[in-house]
């Protein structure tokens, strides 16, 4: 055995090179055939059923206006029902032939199961599944009073779109659905105060890496990975080191400081554009992919910016004043990054 794993040792480098110096060329003409045929034949998805997770408000809502302007049937579920309702409300105004709201919890097995029942008794199908109930945590982890209150933050972020994808499955497979998975460029990006939230998140994609084998050609699956996108998170809605949730607008700022916050609406329409074409992976906004790449060629790079700009306290050394948050207030950042509606202070718990 150790012999065999000295010979790869040696022989895997090499191959690798000489497999992608012939291969890769011709596979990426092939895929941008593809994305060709791809994007005049999109997926239709009038009159056919989608269940939105998380879909009281940010991405999640907008991703139901944009199904809904596509005349799909709906079923839309969170943990609050008023909410949901309004959504619902509008979807139809704008052009959904159908909406139901579930009002449940995703870190609830049971709930998932319940959820998924009622919409095949409903409609008697389902062809896609957005999982994208989700919660943020920004604590560092030894300031966290209880870490096992963070749990949570596993429970829904993950456990949610394990559960729904387990008994949304054969329903999936019945219709050759598609799942479309909620991960974030957090995932990769090792942002300091939300360990938590991006090992959920990276938890998430490798997930559906794994069931893209598992499931085969018969359920489409398409991960999603947004950077910093208008929404409660980017409002300062977070799981505090307390273990509560909380409206902290200097976390926030923390946090976000100097990247860019994209609008929720457009952020929703290039997802389902991507998904009806039937894309793998989908980065909005686009150049957050490029994150990635830093990753991979020049992780230390990225460990010392993001250590720079969000660990480096300035002033009287505080703790809450970070040179990315200084920069931004200095040079006025905030009315150029992020969008109006991000200020706002009325948040409401999911």
């Amino acid at each position: 055995m150790d012999l065999i794993n000295s010979f790869l040792n040696l022989v895997a480098l090499p191959f690798t090179f000489f497999a992608m110096l012939f291969f890769l060329p011709s596979w990426i003409f092939l895929k941008f055939c593809l994305h060709i045929v791809r994007t005049v034949f999109s997926e239709d998805v009038f009159g056919k059923v989608v269940l939105i997770t998380g879909a009281s408000s940010g991405i999640g809502e907008h991703l139901a206006y944009e199904y809904a302007s596509r005349g799909a049937c709906l079923a839309l579920s969170a943990r609050r029902e008023d909410r949901l309702q309004q959504v619902a409300d509008r979807c139809l105004q704008i052009g959904s032939p159908d909406v139901i709201v579930i009002r449940s919890d995703v870190s609830d097995a049971h709930d998932c199961k319940r959820m998924v029942d009622l919409i095949v008794h409903h409609f008697n199908r389902l062809d896609h599944l957005v999982n994208n109930a989700g919660i943020s945590q920004v604590c560092m982890l030894e300031e966290a009073d209880d870490v096992t209150k963070a749990r949570s933050v596993m429970d829904i972020n993950f456990w949610g779109s394990v559960y729904t994808t387990k008994f949304a499955a054969p329903y999936l497979r019945n219709s050759g659905g598609r799942i479309i998975g909620l991960s974030s460029a957090a995932s990769w990006i090792p942002s300091p105060r939300m360990s938590i939230y991006s090992a959920s998140k990276a938890a998430l994609a490798q997930f559906y890496e794994t069931m893209r084998v598992e499931l085969g050609s018969n359920v489409k699956i398409t991960i999603v990975t947004p950077g910093f996108i208008e929404s409660e998170m980017t409002q300062g809605k977070f799981l505090s080191h307390h273990g509560k949730m909380v409206v902290d607008h200097v976390a926030r700022d923390m946090q976000v400081n100097l990247f860019p916050v994209a609008k929720v609406e457009g952020t929703a329409r290039a997802i389902v554009k991507q998904v009806l074409r039937g894309e793998r992976y989908v980065t909005e906004p686009w150049w957050m992919k490029m994150t990635y790449v830093w990753m991979v060629l020049w992780p230390e790079a990225v460990e010392w910016m993001n250590r720079l700009m969000n660990m480096t306290t300035v002033g009287d050394g505080s703790s809450h004043d970070t040179l990315g948050k200084r920069i931004m207030e200095m040079v006025g950042g905030q009315s150029v990054l992020y969008p109006t509606s991000i200020h706002s202070s009325g948040m409401k718990s999911d």
